[in-house]
């Protein structure tokens, strides 16, 4: 039985991307204010051990479940921009720029500021996500336009008006209690990452990958003009609506586990593409492997290179930036 070229070119790479993945990732567990031994790590990761060592134990309930919030919010951030980036058949759209991750920022700020539990947190922001692109759309859906020039400043406009938001929000908070912790988590960071909220967090991520992998097949065809995607079948109307339901429920979901973290979901797609080529079947995986790989070492940085931690956004803006241009150059300026 033969192997088709798809999987011939993209079982190999995806396998060098999964070994680097387990690399960091144990390397992140020892890493840290307390650095850790091989013996701590194993006795962390063994589930049969009746009791653990101190270091086994700051594995076990600290690091461990903050490496897989990483891995899995850079995975569902990724993921998210290449699906906008095939529906909307634009380069630079992605959770950031058309102000969908601000507007679930304030949904989630706002479940916050009522004192909501998780569940309550992470509804209030897929809806907010949910009104940012509709906002969106109403700009460019309604008058059928997808070029680059009306989608950005869609965004832009989507993204002013719920920065304006979250900000008298950030004004009518406890300026003791509350405001500190809300500047903090808008800068994103990992360090409310525990095995609760990850428990929690896991579920609607697992639900919008799967959403999202079901139409891997027809984004590649939504990316054509409306024209010929409905001559080959496509419910158009349908699709777009569930693909952006689901990327909607991903970067939510995201931003209310961890704030907001930017460049995930721009740059992690056009790498994918360079790597792989443009099908949206290679695209999707490929991402959410480099989207996760890159959180997680951006994550492990930004709490070991100085003594106090820094926001992981720093370092996913101080790499992304670069890479984006760099991506950008070696495409000829078309991404």
């Amino acid at each position: 039985m033969s192997v088709s070229p798809y999987r011939r070119t993209l079982r190999p790479r995806l396998l060098v991307l999964g070994a680097l993945t387990l690399f960091f990732a144990l390397l992140a567990l020892t890493l840290g204010r307390y650095p850790l031994g091989l013996e701590d790590l194993l006795g962390a990761l063994n589930p049969l051990a009746d009791t653990l060592t101190q270091g086994a134990q700051i594995v076990r309930d600290l690091r461990l479940p903050r490496v897989l919030t990483a891995l899995l919010v850079g995975s569902a951030l990724a993921l998210a921009g290449t699906a906008f980036q095939s529906l909307f058949a634009n380069p630079l759209a992605a959770p950031d720029t058309l102000g969908l991750a601000t507007g679930s920022a304030f949904g989630a700020i706002l479940g916050l500021s009522l004192k909501g539990d998780v569940w309550a947190v992470q509804a209030l922001a897929l809806l907010g996500g949910l009104a940012a692109m509709a906002m969106v759309l109403m700009v460019t859906g309604a008058q059928r336009q997808r070029g680059l020039l009306p989608l950005i400043l869609a965004g832009m406009v989507t993204a002013a008006l719920f920065t304006a938001l979250i900000t008298l929000l950030k004004i009518l908070s406890d300026p003791q209690d509350e405001l500190p912790g809300l500047i903090y988590w808008m800068m994103g960071s990992l360090t409310g990452a525990s095995w609760t909220s990850l428990s929690m967090g896991a579920i609607p991520l697992l639900i919008g990958t799967l959403w999202l992998w079901r139409y891997r097949w027809t984004l590649n065809l939504l990316a054509l003009p409306e024209d010929e995607a409905r001559s080959l079948g496509v419910n158009v109307t349908s699709a777009r609506r569930s693909v952006i339901v689901a990327a909607t429920l991903l970067t939510a979901c995201s931003v209310s586990m961890t704030g907001l973290i930017g460049w995930i979901g721009l740059i992690m797609p056009h790498a994918a593409r360079a790597w792989i080529g443009a099908d949206t079947r290679r695209v999707l995986p490929m991402s959410a492997l480099l989207g996760g790989l890159f959180l997680l070492v951006a994550d492990t940085l930004a709490r070991t290179i100085t003594t106090a931690e820094l926001p992981v956004a720093v370092i996913t803006s101080l790499v992304g930036a670069p890479l984006f241009l760099w991506l950008l150059r070696r495409q000829g300026g078309a991404a």
